[in-house]
């Protein structure tokens, strides 16, 4: 807790047996309150070493529901706990937990309502091994988005996400996708309610363990990423307001 604002991390879970662990002893649990791990149907053992570990709050989905439909169940375990500050943490350790200080001080001060772990910022996602092609789609991605809704952000596709309780009650995410594209349509919900997004420099790790999507998926997002940008460009305009975009 810091400044009487209760802090909730979430994992959103999927065959993170092998690295569960290693993050959570990681996480700093001298402002932590509370963890949430939300298992989408693991056909590993990631549920046995969560208890293991002793995580108080486990959510088993009964089907996979993607990865956005991971977080939807993650923000809603966080709000029914009543946290102030909520922040997703991928279990694949890729992401260290040992930003989460720096993270929840800018929210617990009211500096800023959503915070952002950039792996563009700096030079953490070429060190960290992040593969070429993804890097150069990033920046591409990312230029147009920017020029689409009007923004400066160095990065719209980290997985390390920190929200007030105030944006998640503002925004409807159970409208967003399932899949992975449901980051940049929270990401567009957001400057829509007139909210800011602060960035921190987060470096990141690529090895076998750490989660990833495959080339095809990749385009697939890209082309989500795209519409997404270009719904909200329009939204402005007043010329269209996709369903996720309104309360």
């Amino acid at each position: 807790m810091i400044n009487n604002k209760k802090i909730v991390v979430v994992l959103p879970a999927y065959n993170a047996s092998r690295t569960l662990e290693k993050t959570y002893a990681e996480i700093p649990f001298d402002i932590v309150d509370e963890v949430v791990l939300v298992d989408d149907k693991s056909p590993d053992d990631t549920i046995a070493v969560a208890e293991k570990l002793g995580i108080k709050h486990i959510v088993p989905h009964e089907v996979n529901r993607g990865y956005g439909g991971n977080q939807k169940s993650c923000y809603n375990k966080a709000l029914e706990l009543e946290g102030d500050i909520v922040i997703m943490l991928h279990p694949d350790y890729q992401y260290t937990p040992k930003l989460i200080h720096s993270i929840s001080y800018v929210i617990a001060n009211d500096l800023y309502p959503v915070v952002f772990g950039s792996r563009i910022l700096g030079k953490g996602a070429l060190t960290g091994g992040m593969p070429w092609y993804k890097y150069v789609a990033n920046r591409l991605l990312t230029f147009t988005q920017n020029a689409l809704m009007n923004q400066k952000l160095s990065e719209y596709h980290t997985g390390y996400r920190a929200f007030s309780r105030e944006v998640l009650e503002a925004v409807n995410y159970e409208l967003n996708s399932d899949d992975f594209v449901f980051d940049n349509q929270m990401a567009a919900q957001v400057f829509y309610k007139g909210f800011e997004i602060a960035e921190i420099t987060c470096p990141t790790k690529y090895f076998p363990e750490a989660s990833s999507i495959n080339l095809k998926r990749s385009a697939i997002y890209g082309l989500g990423v795209l519409k997404v940008s270009l719904q909200y460009f329009l939204a402005k305009l007043g010329l269209l307001k996709p369903a996720y975009l309104e309360k």
